[in-house]
């Protein structure tokens, strides 16, 4: 066998990148030292302005109020009911919310709502009634039982009791003949029939107009402490 006589001419070198790799890291390397990094300003910590500081709460306070007085005056009334005259369903000294779009849009007070409304003897003083009698209707009472167009009435939620709260007899001493309720009116009573101020005895006039009322009850949210309860 002859031999082959190989000079570094016949060689080829095969390079596999690594000397080429690390020239390129060197150059990125030094490419990044020669950009400039500049140097970060320290921001100034805000001074405390009072005049400011007093500005942003009173801002706040303004728009509780607003939203307070909006809330009040024409979404919802506040009432309250310091004696029994509705007793079992509104308990003495309770306070609720009457919701004052109840009757708006064509909506009319129906028989058996609770509503509340300025006292027609009074109308700084609102009263908590309930509806008993609409327009067009008949009412008349007679042994302390109510009949509205000659019908009696099954009153599941009237009760008698004294001024101490006392259970006593059905007095007919409210008693009063038949009476026709007028157009935009309402003949109310409370389920205390004894013990309640209404329809039956004020001065000015029987009937509840359809522009005194505030809105229906709907929530007792006190009675003796924070008790919440929704008004049928």
């Amino acid at each position: 066998m002859s031999k082959n006589n190989y000079t570094d001419d016949d060689i080829e070198i095969i390079y596999w990148g690594e000397d080429e790799e690390e020239e390129n890291v060197e150059k990125v390397v030094d490419s990044a030292e020669k950009i400039p990094v500049e140097d970060k300003k320290s921001e100034p910590e805000e001074k405390f302005d009072l005049k400011k500081e007093i500005f942003s709460w009173l801002k706040v306070a303004v728009f509780a109020v607003f939203a307070a007085v909006f809330i009040d005056h024409v979404l919802i009334v506040n009432a309250e009911v310091p004696t029994g005259s509705m007793e079992n369903t509104i308990m003495t000294d309770s306070r609720m919310i009457g919701w004052r779009w109840s009757y708006k849009f064509n909506s009319k007070p129906e028989r058996g709502d609770v509503i509340i409304f300025k006292y027609p003897d009074d109308p700084s003083k609102n009263y908590v009634k309930r509806v008993i009698g609409v327009p067009g209707d008949r009412v008349k009472m007679s042994d302390g039982i109510v009949y509205i167009n000659g019908v009696k009435q099954n009153e599941s939620y009237v009760v008698y009791k004294d001024r101490d709260g006392n259970k006593v007899a059905r007095d007919d001493s409210g008693d009063f003949d038949e009476i026709t309720v007028p157009d935009n009116s309402y003949f109310v009573l409370g389920d205390n029939r004894n013990n309640s101020w209404d329809s039956r005895y004020w001065k000015t006039t029987h009937f509840v107009s359809e522009d005194s009322i505030l809105g229906k009850a709907v929530l007792c949210y006190w009675h003796n402490g924070p008790e919440f309860d929704l008004l049928d």
